[in-house]
């Protein structure tokens, strides 16, 4: 297990949500490796806590794919798998193109603005090299799509399985000679929404998608 893992304590969140985080940020930046056994003992020791939200944190991640509970083992960091990964992004790369093609039509220009400054917020942090901040202004660039669609079921939906694309996300935006591809996709993107030109929109976010997915099946394939 990592020496690296310390707890990053937010005073507005209960503890379990806390040891989720930190776990979760240490499984998503490689600290944790997959097939790597996440016992509670140890754990508790390493973050200083007890049991209970190591518990609770590891029953989180489960959730969103990142843990695993095998047989007379216990819990262990997911390993990422072809099938996970495209059942996974084709699901998405479907509500994607819905939720954009819905964004053409309904999307305010209050929102429109927001999307064309995260965009460019998003292409000021690939310079930057801190790779959460590239992931959070990406997931955001996606979540001004989905509110414009004004339909709260999509949303809740796409909210749901943006948990189990975060990882894959990560996993591409890892290498920065995936940037430019990326900047160029939220241009088309936005060029679409903006000229409310759904087939353009829709188009260029399938390529999104299936570009993410093409990078990823090699990552995967890599580790095999």
């Amino acid at each position: 297990m990592t020496d690296d893992l310390t707890l990053n304590m937010n005073a507005y969140l209960p503890l379990r949500d806390v040891v989720f985080h930190t776990l979760r940020e240490a499984i998503l930046k490689g600290d944790l490796k997959p097939g790597e056994r996440l016992m509670e003992l140890q754990l508790a020791a390493k973050l200083g806590v007890s049991r209970t939200p190591i518990r609770e944190a590891i029953r989180m991640l489960e959730q969103e794919g990142l843990a695993v509970t095998m047989p007379r083992k216990g819990a262990e960091v997911a390993k990422m798998t072809l099938k996970d990964m495209e059942d996974v992004l084709e699901i998405r790369e479907a509500l994607d193109e819905l939720a954009v093609r819905i964004a053409c039509e309904k999307i305010t220009d209050e929102q429109l603005k927001k999307l064309i400054a995260v965009k460019e917020e998003f292409e000021s942090n690939t310079k930057s090299g801190d790779l959460k901040k590239i992931a959070e202004s990406d997931v955001l660039f996606h979540d001004i799509i989905y509110e414009a669609t004004g339909n709260p079921k999509l949303v809740s939906m796409l909210n749901n399985l943006r948990e189990q694309v975060y990882r894959y996300r990560v996993e591409y935006i890892k290498n920065p000679k995936n940037y430019p591809v990326l900047i160029a996709e939220h241009e088309a993107i936005v060029e679409g929404v903006k000229n409310h030109d759904a087939k353009k929109a829709s188009g260029a976010m399938h390529e999104h998608v299936a570009n993410q997915a093409a990078a990823v099946k090699e990552i995967i394939q890599g580790q095999e």
